[in-house]
This record gives C-alpha cells, structure tokens and sequence, in this order.
C-alpha cells in the first residue's frame, strides 16, 4: 500500500512540475459544437487561463455558417482576457474568425451582425487583422506548433451579469481556431489531469480538422499573453 501512495504522490508532483514550468494554458476540445443553446461554460473564473481548441465547421458544400459562443460570469470588477490563435497551416493563411464580447453596458451594435443579443446587452467587436496583410506569429511550446495571432481584448469589466464571447467566420471558410480565455495561470489537480489528458493529443495534431503536416516555417517565439 505504502508503494503505491509514493508512486501517486510522485506521479501527482511531476505532473504539478510539468504544468507549472511549461506556462500553458489549461486545455479544453470542442466535443459538441459551442451554440447559444449550448455554449462553452467557464465553471471557475474567466480570468485562468484555458485554451480551447474548437473549429468553426463547414457544410456539405465546404461553407461555414458556425458561430462558436462562450459563456462566463462575473460578480464584480474582473480582469477579462480574450485571444484567438489560428494555426499556422496551409489553407489558413487568409482564416480570419471574429471574436466579439456581449453583455451588459457595452456599447450597442454600430453594424449588423450574425445573430441577436438581448435587449439590455450591447457588444465589443475586437479587431481583426485585415486580409491579405503579414500576420504576426509564434511558437507554442506546450503544443509545439506555431499560431497566427489574432484579436484581442484585455480590459477590465465591473458591470456584474453574464457575458458572451461570440466567435465566427464572415468569409464562411470556417477552420480550426483556439479561443484562449483568461490569462492567470491557476492549476488546480483536475486542470493538470486535463492538461495530461490533451497535451498528447494536440502534439499530434489530432484537434486539428485538416492535414497540417506541411507546416510554413516555425517562428520560435515564445508566447505572450500580456500584450
């Protein structure tokens, strides 16, 4: 008995090594499609740092009319962090999904948009980058391949209420993206045990919806979450 508690608690302080010193985010798989019925729910806190890797799926006809949402919660003043990366793929080079954040007081919608908000909500659309111009990129160590960074919103939101992050594709090419939520590294043994469960399956690009064997040249730049 007292053999397999040392082995658990070996087990358990590599894995808490592991996840402190590789400066991940906790991962998360797009298992059933995020909608407004159903969306992707930060059970803790918006401002750890999770990484979802989801995909904004295409139809038969090779379109994309997904929108991916986000749901989270906040009682008081809170730092929020939003960021989405798109891998450095070929046949991503001009993927460019939206990210957009609706709840209470925001500013209300200066241009139509692809779905409807509630009548006391408003909505930030974070920039994109504009296609066919350079896009930044780096290296993930965690999931060792490069990402082409997207928009971001780091500010803090005081209104308490529920908020929406909204991602989707205006061109309808749809693809593969990662909605990276928060950004304070906070381990708790279930988001380790994730990380254990995900990280294997990414390094082999198993999240991926297409062939990404064919890389473009790596930048080897670590990543920065606080732009």
């Amino acid at each position: 008995m007292t053999k397999h508690i040392l082995k658990l608690v070996l087990l358990i302080t590599t894995i808490t090594l592991v996840a402190t010193q590789s400066r991940a985010h906790v991962p998360y798989f797009e298992h059933h499609d995020f909608s407004e019925k159903q969306p992707f729910s930060v059970d803790y806190s918006i401002e750890q740092s999770l990484a979802i890797y989801a995909w904004l799926e295409r139809d038969d006809l090779g379109r994309s009319q997904d929108i991916d949402v986000y749901a989270f919660r906040i009682d008081g003043p809170t730092n929020v962090y939003l960021e989405l990366l798109v891998p450095v793929c070929k046949g991503y080079e001009n993927f460019l999904p939206k990210l957009a954040l609706v709840g209470p007081g925001l500013p209300t919608p200066a241009a139509p948009i692809p779905f409807e908000i509630a009548p006391d909500y408003g909505i930030v659309m974070i920039q994109s980058p504009k296609p066919d111009q350079p896009r930044d990129t780096f290296y993930e160590v965690f999931g060792g391949k490069s990402y082409y960074k997207g928009p971001y919103f780091d500010e803090q939101i005081v209104i308490p209420g529920t908020y929406y992050v909204y991602v989707w594709d205006p061109d309808r090419k749809g693809g593969d993206y990662v909605a990276v939520l928060g950004k304070e590294e906070i381990w708790r043994l279930r988001d380790i045990i994730q990380a254990f469960r995900y990280t294997p399956q990414i390094r082999l690009d198993l999240e991926l919806h297409l062939d990404c064997s064919d890389d473009f040249d790596d930048m080897h730049e670590p990543l920065d979450v606080n732009r």
